[in-house]
């Protein structure tokens, strides 16, 4: 007798279960709505859907053996949109930007080998097998609570008629409104719908992007100046590319941070006047945010625009000239010091690097810290010792500099170059400091962290610079993208800092013309470029004066 009492109750709660669920994955943002003060606002979500008013009428009107198969597919897809609006929290959290399905599929192997390297494999595991059952649930409760809404409507066909025309009304009216609880989300919704649209247009729209990079990959306006040409200008120079991971523009201009690296920068250019050199500085917008280094280091090298894993494939498999491939068909020996690589690099062969110095050879033995398998100083050493202290002619390298990749903890600490050896001296250094997860759960000191992480950075290629180097070095130091969100803020910039640092004066000669500022610190106002056009403003900057014509022609 209980059970039969309570069997209608349950179905009730069923119902209302089922409502609420759909009505959930279509008005949710794919984004944290939070005031500028951080809190959360409730007004965002409380919506009127479009998408569940035209399911329940199409429903609703079908023959009854159709009902359940519609309101299946119906619940089916509301599931894909709730999942799709996850992965685009996710994206817009790390990388700043909306999760692309046709493009963007292979950086989860990236990021689930990013969390290996972090938090484990264990974890790493765990947090794949949650998301996949996570995702699969949603799927599935999505395309039950369709069913069972089809179900218990056809029971009540008329009054969920009315029911229908009541919310078309209201929807209607709140629409010719414009009412809206919070900016960018009207009440009257029909986000779910423009998602679906939209991604069903990113396969076109990858196809024709393949065709256009393609022709802008051959497009080449430098492809007919000789090598030695577009270089001309640092002939008999020392030329070194220091990539500073997450290096981005907020460490530079957020109160918090800035208070961090600025004595920093004070304190190295310093250092570099009282050594004979001097800097300029600017930045640069670039393609990718948070993650996916190698997409900005290699727009900064090629001139193009790579913003993708796609673009990055097809440039890769090409001939196209880089910064590096440029030297070294002009006589330069190319280096490339990648610590974060612990396999084979297939891409080194396209930059045309001799010689590339990896996780592999280094011969550290010290601790990791966070993502970073040794810190910045030990790699500066080593190339100090391995490659600048013996060289025999002209030289090129890139240095990506990995001490200020997230977690950025826990960090390591200067210490005299003479006691740097094989890295064992970092061994103590990498028990203190919180884990990730205590960290990050405090915004403010998460900022902190990753500011001393890029203080520490700089500070070490300026000093290696101003202890080791001899008056034919030339430093061209970037940061390859912005850090992740909860360091630099919803809705960041992508900008980055890039200086240029010699001894020879005549180096800064040429660059007189981009009215970059001087120091190491650019100010809020000094120029910017997109990270693809610097190859070809360095080309006419240092080449001979046709290339100079051929640059301002371009």
């Amino acid at each position: 007798m209980k059970s039969m009492t309570l069997r209608p109750v349950l179905g009730t709660i069923v119902t209302v279960a089922s409502l609420v669920l759909l009505y959930l994955a279509l008005v949710v943002p794919d984004t944290v709505v939070r005031h500028k003060t951080g809190a959360w606002v409730p007004g965002a979500y409380l919506r009127v859907p479009m998408e569940l008013i035209v399911a329940g009428a199409v429903v609703l009107a079908l023959p009854g053996r159709w009902r359940k198969p519609v309101a299946a597919l119906f619940g089916f897809g509301f599931g894909v949109i709730a999942v799709l609006k996850v992965a685009n929290m996710g994206f817009l959290l790390v990388l700043g930007r909306r999760f692309n399905p046709v493009l963007d599929v292979t950086l989860f192997k990236d990021g689930y080998n990013a969390f290996t390297e972090t938090d484990g494999k264990t974890k790493a595991n765990l947090a794949v097998a949650g998301a996949i059952l996570l995702a699969l649930a949603v799927l599935s409760l999505a395309t039950l609570a369709a069913v069972r809404l089809a179900t218990v409507t056809a029971r009540h066909a008329q009054p969920t008629r009315r029911a229908l025309v009541a919310l078309s009304a209201v929807w209607l009216a709140l629409a010719l409104s414009g009412v809206s609880l919070f900016p960018n989300n009207p009440v009257a919704s029909d986000s779910a719908a423009a998602l679906a649209k939209s991604t069903a247009k990113q396969v076109p729209a990858a196809i024709r992007d393949q065709r256009q990079f393609a022709e802008a990959s051959r497009n080449d306006p430098f492809r007919s100046v000789a090598p030695a040409d577009r270089v001309a200008g640092l002939k008999g120079k020392d030329v070194i590319l220091g990539v500073v991971e997450s290096y981005g523009r907020s460490s530079l201009e957020d109160p918090g941070m800035s208070a961090i690296v600025t004595p920093m920068l004070k304190a190295d250019e310093a250092k570099l006047a009282a050594a004979g050199f001097s800097a300029k500085s600017g930045f640069l917008t670039s393609s990718t945010y948070g993650g996916g280094s190698w997409l900005g280091h290699s727009t900064f090298q090629t001139g193009l625009w790579i913003d993708s894993q796609p673009r990055y494939r097809q440039v890769t498999a090409g001939d196209r000239i880089t910064l590096t491939s440029t030297f070294h068909d002009a006589g330069w020996h190319t280096v490339g010091m990648e610590p974060g690589n612990t396999t084979a690099w297939p891409e080194a062969s396209f930059y045309k690097y001799d010689t590339v110095y990896d996780s592999r050879n280094l011969a550290y033995r010290g601790p990791r810290f966070g993502w970073s398998r040794m810190p910045d100083q030990y790699l500066l050493s080593q190339f100090q010792q391995n490659v600048y202290a013996k060289r025999t002619g002209p030289l090129m390298a890139e240095l990506t500099f990995t001490s200020s990749h997230e977690p950025w903890t826990p960090l390591p600490q200067t210490v005299d170059w003479a006691a740097v050896g094989d890295g064992s001296v970092y061994g103590p250094m990498a028990k203190q400091g919180p884990s990730r997860g205590t960290l990050w759960q405090d915004a403010t000191a998460t900022q902190a962290a990753y500011a001393k992480s890029i203080a520490y950075s700089v500070d070490n290629f300026i000093t290696w610079a101003t202890t080791y180097g001899d008056p034919n070095l030339v430093l061209v130091m970037f940061g390859d993208h912005q850090p992740v969100s909860l360091v630099s803020g919803n809705g960041a910039s992508h900008d980055v800092p890039v200086t240029i640092i010699a001894h020879d004066k005549r180096v800064l000669d040429r660059i007189a013309g981009w009215s970059w500022q001087d120091g190491l610190k650019p100010a809020p106002d000094a120029p910017l470029w997109r990270m693809d056009e610097f190859r070809d403003r360095f080309f006419t900057a240092f080449g001979t004066q046709s290339t100079v014509a051929l640059g301002k022609a371009h």
